[in-house]
C-alpha cells in the first residue's frame, strides 16, 4: 500500500514538473485560434536581431512561441499574399498575382474560399476586424467609393468588422490621418509620415485594438471554439503614429541599407521605381533608381517605419493582454503574420513589389499551448501556415492545397530539414529559397534573366552570380522548374 502510494505521488509530481516546464496538459476542447495579420511588416523586430526598434510586446509573444526565421511569402503584393496565405495555395494564373486576387478567383462552393471558412463548417465561431484579405473592412469597393455590401471572403466570416472612425470608409481609415484626412481624397497631396501629439485611438489601428479587446472579452464567454483574425494597417504607408512612438528613437542611432545600391548583374527592371511611395506627393524628395535620396530623408523615413511598427506594437500587446486576462490564452493558438517585406531604400527601392529577399522575407510567430518556445531556422513558405492550423485544430487538410504542415517543426524547432524551399512569383519571375541560395527566373526578353544569391556570403543579394556559376544554377534550376505552376506560360515579350 505504502509503495503505491509513493509511486502515485512519484507520478503526480511528474506531471506536474512537465506542465510547467512544457505548459499545460493537452485538452480535450478544440484550439481557438488569433490571428494577427500585420501589412508591410518585415522582420525588423527584436526578435528577429534588431536591436534599434522597440518591438517589447511582439518580442515577448516570440518569447513563448516558435519563431520561424526564414519564413517567405508567396507574393510580394498584399491582396495576392493574404489570398495565398488564405488559401494554402501558390499562384496558378496572373490574377493571382494581383492585389484582387480573391476577387478574382473563381468560386467553388465544394471547395472552401480560406481556411477559415473551413474553420467555420467544422464549428468554429469566426470573426474578422481589419485588414484580413485585401480590402480595409473586408468589403469589395473602390477607394473613392461608398462601403459596398459584398464582402471578399463571403463564406468565411461569421462576423466581419471595423470601426472607420472619422475617416468614414475602410479605404480612407487605410490612408488616413489624424486629423481625419486621407490621401485618397487629398490626392497624395500628402506627406509618406506623420507624428502627431495624440492618442492611440486617433489613427485606425488603436480603434481596431478596441475592437478586438471588446471581442475577445465577448469570445471568451462562448462554449464554441473561435478564429478571430486582426489585421492592422501600420507599418504600411503612409508611415503614421502617434508621437510618443516617434520619440522612442533617436535618428542618428537608426543604419542605413547595407544594399544601396542595385545589385551587381541584375537588370533594372527586376526592381521598381517607388511608385507607391511617390505617390505621397509632398514628401520631401523622390525616390528612383537613377538617384537615390539623400542619407538624411532615407533615415527620416527609416524612423517613421519604427515609430510605425512601434505603434503596431503596443496594439498587438493590448490584444494579447486580454487574451491572457480572459484565460483563453491556455488553449487559443497564437500566429503572428506579415503580409509581406518592403524595401527601405535597399537596391535603391521604397516599397514591396520585388522578388528580392527584401520584398519576400516576413515575420511568422506561432504559439501553440504547451509547446516549447524556439527560434527555427528552417525556410518556410506562407502556403504552410494553412495545413498546420489544420493539424493543430484536427481538421482534415483538403487534397488540393499546396502547403505542408509545420507541426513538426512546432513540436521539435531543432530539428534539421534542410530541404525545406520556398517558392515566389511576380514580374514575370519565380524565385526559390533554399537555406543558403535565392535563384530567380524571369520570363522576359530583358536580360540577364537568371539571378543567384548565396546567402552564406553575399546575405543582402548585393551580387547576381548565375553567370559565375552555371552547374549550380542548372541543379537548382531542378528545383525551381517543381515551383512552376504555369502562371506564365505565354509568349516572352
Amino acid at each position: 500500500m505504502k509503495r503505491a502510494t509513493v509511486l502515485f505521488f512519484t507520478l503526480s509530481v511528474l506531471i506536474l514538473f512537465s506542465s510547467h516546464k512544457y505548459g499545460p496538459a493537452p485538452t480535450t476542447k478544440p484550439y481557438n485560434v488569433l490571428f494577427i495579420f500585420v501589412d508591410d511588416l518585415r522582420p525588423d523586430l527584436g526578435c528577429y536581431g534588431n536591436r534599434i526598434i522597440k518591438s517589447p510586446n511582439i518580442d515577448a509573444l516570440a518569447a513563448q512561441s516558435v519563431l520561424f526565421k526564414q519564413q517567405f511569402v508567396t507574393v510580394p503584393t498584399c491582396g495576392a499574399s493574404r489570398a495565398s496565405i488564405l488559401t494554402g495555395l501558390r499562384p496558378r494564373s496572373v490574377n493571382d498575382l494581383s492585389n484582387e486576387a480573391f476577387e478574382l478567383k473563381p468560386k467553388s462552393q465544394n471547395i472552401p474560399e480560406s481556411f477559415i471558412a473551413l474553420l467555420r463548417q467544422q464549428g468554429y465561431y469566426t470573426v474578422g476586424i481589419g485588414k484580413i484579405s485585401h480590402s480595409p473592412d473586408g468589403y469589395v469597393y473602390k477607394y473613392l467609393e461608398p462601403k459596398s455590401s459584398q464582402m471578399e471572403l463571403e463564406r468565411s466570416w461569421d462576423e466581419m468588422l471595423f470601426n472607420a472612425g472619422k475617416w468614414k470608409t475602410g479605404w480612407n481609415a487605410f490612408f488616413g490621418y489624424a486629423d481625419g484626412s486621407n490621401r485618397n481624397e487629398l490626392k497624395g497631396e500628402v506627406k509618406p509620415y506623420e507624428h502627431a501629439p495624440v492618442s492611440d485611438s486617433s489613427y485606425p489601428d488603436g480603434l481596431t485594438a478596441e475592437m478586438a479587446v471588446s471581442k475577445l472579452k465577448e469570445l471568451s464567454t462562448k462554449e464554441k471554439p473561435f478564429f478571430l483574425g486582426v489585421g492592422l494597417f501600420k507599418p504600411h504607408l503612409p508611415f503614421t503614429a502617434p508621437q510618443k512612438y516617434w520619440d522612442l528613437y533617436q535618428e542618428a542611432d537608426i543604419s542605413l541599407t547595407p544594399s544601396p545600391d542595385i545589385p551587381v548583374g541584375v537588370n533594372p527592371v527586376s526592381l521598381q521605381e517607388s511608385g507607391e511611395f511617390n505617390g505621397y506627393k509632398k514628401g520631401e524628395e523622390k525616390a528612383s533608381l537613377a538617384k537615390p535620396v539623400s542619407d538624411a530623408y532615407a533615415r527620416k523615413l527609416r524612423h517613421a517605419y519604427y515609430a510605425a511598427v512601434s505603434y503596431s506594437d503596443a496594439q498587438i500587446g493590448k490584444i494579447l493582454d486580454e487574451l491572457k486576462r480572459s484565460g483563453k490564452d491556455k488553449n487559443t493558438i497564437v500566429v503572428l503574420w506579415g503580409d509581406h517585406g518592403w524595401h527601405l531604400g535597399d537596391d535603391r527601392v521604397w516599397g514591396k513589389h520585388t522578388l528580392s529577399e527584401w520584398a519576400l522575407h516576413s515575420p511568422l510567430i506561432i504559439k501553440v499551448p504547451g509547446l516549447p518556445q524556439a527560434i527555427n531556422n528552417n525556410v518556410v513558405s506562407a502556403v504552410d501556415v494553412y495545413p498546420t492550423l489544420m493539424e493543430l485544430c484536427g481538421i482534415k487538410k483538403p487534397a488540393h492545397i499546396d502547403g505542408t504542415s509545420l507541426v513538426p517543426a512546432l513540436k521539435n524547432p531543432l530539428a534539421s530539414s534542410a530541404g525545406d524551399i520556398a517558392y515566389s512569383y511576380f514580374k514575370k519571375g519565380i524565385s526559390l529559397r533554399t537555406d543558403r541560395y535565392r535563384l530567380t527566373k524571369y520570363f522576359r526578353a530583358a536580360m540577364p534573366a537568371i539571378e543567384l544569391y548565396d546567402h552564406q556570403t553575399d546575405p543582402y543579394e548585393n551580387k547576381n552570380i548565375a553567370a559565375q556559376q552555371p552547374e549550380l544554377v542548372k541543379q537548382l534550376m531542378v528545383l525551381l522548374e517543381k515551383g512552376n505552376t504555369g502562371l506564365y506560360n505565354k509568349p516572352v515579350n
